[in-house]
Formats: C-alpha cells, sequence, structure tokens
C-alpha cells in the first residue's frame, strides 16, 4: 500500500481507538460524531482488509493486525506531532498536563513521596497516575501513548525502549528492633538458613529473581509467609519475630514508621539497577523531558550512570 492511498485523519482515528478502545469515546476525544468515527473505522477495515477492532465485553479489542500496528502508527503521528511543533514548550508553572507513571510497589513507596513534594514546588498543575509495572500490557500501552513512564529493574523492557540508570542498589536484612538478629554487624548465610522469613514474589522485576539468586550460592531459606509484593511488609515485620531480603531503599523508607532495622548480608548477592524507561515516541517530547530531568535530578546517581550509560535505546 502506498501513502496517497491512505487518509492520515484515519490513521488518527485508529490510534485513539488502540488508546480509547470505543467508538463514542473516540469521538469526545477528537470532538467528532460517532457516525463519523464508525464510517473511518470502516474506511481502514476495507484499505486494510482487517477487522482491526471487535466487540467485546470490555470495550473494543484490538486484533492480532491492529496490535502490530498500534506501535508504528503511534511513533509516525508522534514524530508528525513534533516535527509540526518544534516551538512547544512546556511551562510546568502553569501545566494541567497529567503523566501515567508505571511503579512496582517499592516504587510507589520510595518514589512518589518525593516526587509528589517536587511537583507541589514546580508544577503545582501536574497531575500524575499510577498503574502497575507487572501489567502484561505494559509494553503496549507505552507503545500506544498510556504510560508515559516506567521505573524499576524491569528485564521485560531492556530492548525497543530508552532507558537511563537512575542508581544502583543492594539488598538488605529487614527486621524488627528486637529480631535475635539485629546485633550482628553483618547477617551471614548460616544465620540465613536458620531464620524463618518473608519472601516477596515480585513478580515481573529483578527483586524476584532473589531466590534464583540465592541458590546459585547455595543458600536456601525458611520461608514462613510468600506475599506477592511489599505492601504490607512493614507491619508484618513489626508485629512478628520474621525477617525479609529487601531492596535497599525500600528499607530506609519503612525502618523508622514501623520500628524496624536493616543489617547487610555477609552473602554477596547481584545488585539491581533501577532505571526509568519511555518509549521512543515521547523521546523529544519538551514535557516528558521535563519529567526525566526532574527523576534524575531526585533520584540519579553519577555512579549509577557511568555504570550503564546516561540513555540509550536498546534493541
Amino acid at each position: 500500500m502506498k501513502l496517497t492511498d491512505i487518509d492520515l485523519n484515519l490513521l488518527v482515528v485508529f490510534h485513539h481507538l488502540v488508546r480509547e478502545r470505543g467508538v463514542s469515546r473516540t469521538a469526545d476525544a477528537l470532538g467528532l460524531s460517532q457516525p463519523a468515527v464508525s464510517n473511518a473505522l470502516a474506511r481502514l477495515r476495507r484499505l486494510l482488509g482487517d477487522e482491526l477492532f471487535l466487540r467485546t465485553a470490555t470495550g473494543m479489542a484490538p486484533t492480532p493486525y491492529a496490535q502490530e500496528l498500534a506501535g508504528p502508527v503511534a511513533q509516525a503521528l508522534e514524530t508528525l506531532h513534533g516535527a509540526l511543533n518544534v516551538r512547544t514548550r512546556f511551562e510546568p508553572a502553569t501545566s494541567r498536563r497529567c503523566f501515567t507513571l508505571a511503579l512496582t510497589d517499592v516504587g510507589e513507596i520510595y518514589f512518589l513521596p518525593v516526587l509528589m513534594e517536587a511537583l507541589a514546588d514546580l508544577a503545582p498543575g501536574v497531575t500524575l497516575r499510577c498503574v502497575p509495572v507487572a501489567d502484561p500490557n505494559l509494553r503496549e500501552d507505552m507503545a500506544a501513548g498510556r504510560v508515559d513512564l516506567a521505573l524499576g529493574a524491569l528485564p521485560s523492557l531492556q530492548a525497543g525502549f530508552y532507558q537511563q540508570a537512575l542508581f544502583r542498589q543492594r539488598h538488605v536484612a529487614l527486621m524488627r528492633a528486637d529480631h535475635p538478629l539485629t546485633p550482628a554487624r553483618r547477617i551471614s548465610a548460616a544465620q540465613l538458613r536458620q531464620t524463618a522469613q518473608v519472601r516477596v514474589a515480585a513478580s515481573g522485576t529483578d527483586h524476584g529473581r532473589l531466590d534464583e539468586w540465592m541458590a546459585q550460592r547455595g543458600v536456601s531459606r525458611p520461608v514462613q509467609l510468600t506475599v506477592p509484593h511489599y505492601v504490607a511488609l512493614g507491619q508484618v515485620l513489626s508485629d512478628t519475630r520474621l525477617m525479609a531480603i529487601v531492596p535497599e531503599r525500600f528499607a530506609t523508607r519503612v525502618c523508622q514508621p514501623f520500628g524496624l532495622v536493616s543489617r547487610p548480608l555477609a552473602l554477596t548477592l547481584p545488585t539491581s539497577v533501577i532505571c526509568q524507561y519511555w518509549h521512543s515516541h515521547l523521546h523529544r517530547d519538551a514535557g516528558h523531558q521535563w519529567l526525566r530531568h526532574l527523576m534524575a535530578s531526585h533520584f540519579g546517581t553519577t555512579e549509577a550512570a557511568e555504570t550503564t550509560g546516561q540513555a540509550r535505546a536498546n534493541g
């Protein structure tokens, strides 16, 4: 198919259908009538020889072909938009923009208090919406513009996305202040084998590989409780004699509120590099650049940047 065979406006409608998953919501977003959107979709179906969207109980689901098209179309439209608006500036003090961030629960606990305080000072009209990084559609949502920035140690985003290292962190042992192991300066492999622990699954992140790393070093641990995330961990450790191995910066956030202490491990485990990830169609967006700079200035370390490179597109 040649570009002259298709109306660019049809691609704009397609892009919004991918995002909104409904004719009426797309019509509202574009300021069009529902019949106009339905007509545009019918024309696209004829031109491309595919249904593109199928009605389901939860909205219009894109077909595999539409999912394949979504990323390239979004990137092409964003590139064209950027070329036509090269003079556009982002003014944080007056902006009303909403950014969507994909975070782990550790990320919510570590990043959000500092980030919201910074926004209150610099960009009081800017709002944030947070979604979980474990969502299986994260890559597609970022390509389609539904998620602006993902934060964490995310192997699934190692290819095809820009990334900037923010900091490197190790794992530490976390327990309540009167735990029998608190006098120890470092927690040994033998102590780990003998101490009842909480395991946090943390699927989809580097933190979820903790047991794999320990097994490679011949260390097994008695897990008494397994939880899917970190949200309740501070309270659990505060009220029990259990111990947990956690990311160091999570420990810094929860020690004081829950009366906990952390201790380094004598066992050498891989460190996690926490990055911010974004899709290429937002790379030159002025508002997105401002947000990335804000994240780097508040959370970035020179050591992490020098280790992995300041920003790169992989894949």
